[in-house]
């Protein structure tokens, strides 16, 4: 099957983008600012299988315009997309009282708007296929985030996003799931997770660790799969089994 994949060339995107490789998908996936990155998935994608289509795609997804370009272009490079992994999104932290209408719209217009123009990008080519599995990634942060309004709102909204893309065209081939990851081991929460938060996690979190991405890309995988065809408008929690936060 041919993926395209938002946000793949670092984290759990970059797992992703690999997994798919490894299980014999080509793929295009998409960076917003960090060609280096990019460049190394798709160097580390030939190294799995020198024999898939691997194509790296500048684009910001808050940019409608952008996003109908880029998706055209895939299209035109690939000949279809059958799988939509919606994966790009950002963080800024702040109290609700002083968070800044930029902050916040950063957050929502990348996070959930960016996502709902992918998927309105490429239900044409899913209707015309008559088969499509869109994968949203949310976040167990869905459900309140003291600190992250902005974040935890957005990352709500997928959920409604998805089961509303389930409901319309499930009759048509077409399927629609969220992902709700914990932590994962990434640069990213390498980084940025304070050692309050590990603590708190490797403390409450019934498997006592973080997560690794190749297993979250493995759910990814799964709902992308034909294994996968009776399973519509559900959010899969890949957390360890702590599925609330502070």
């Amino acid at each position: 099957m041919i993926f395209f994949v938002t946000g793949g060339s670092r984290g759990i995107g970059r797992g992703i983008v690999l997994e798919a490789v490894r299980q014999g998908h080509d793929v295009a996936f998409t960076y917003r600012t960090r060609k280096d990155c990019a460049d190394d998935v798709a160097a580390a994608a030939r190294e799995i299988d020198p024999g898939r289509q691997v194509r790296a795609y500048a684009l910001d997804v808050r940019d409608s315009a952008a996003v109908d370009e880029v998706g055209d272009q895939v299209v035109e490079d690939f000949g279809t997309v059958e799988v939509v992994v919606a994966n790009a999104g950002v963080n800024h932290n702040g109290l609700v009282a002083s968070m800044s209408d930029e902050d916040w719209h950063t957050v929502v217009d990348t996070n959930l708007t960016g996502t709902f123009y992918v998927c309105r990008q490429f239900l044409p080519t899913f209707l015309a296929n008559g088969f499509g599995r869109f994968v949203i990634m949310s976040s167990l942060g869905h459900a309140g985030v003291s600190g992250q309004a902005g974040y935890a709102a957005s990352k709500a909204g997928l959920l409604g996003l998805s089961a509303t893309l389930a409901k319309e065209y499930g009759r048509r081939g077409i399927t629609s799931n969220v992902v709700l990851p914990g932590f994962f081991d990434t640069e990213l929460t390498r980084a940025e997770m304070s050692a309050a938060n590990r603590e708190f996690w490797l403390t409450y979190c019934p498997a006592g660790r973080v997560g690794q991405v190749s297993e979250v890309a493995g759910v990814v995988l799964f709902l992308a799969s034909a294994a996968a065809a009776f399973t519509n408008g559900q959010a899969i929690a890949v957390n360890g089994g702590l599925d609330w936060a502070p």
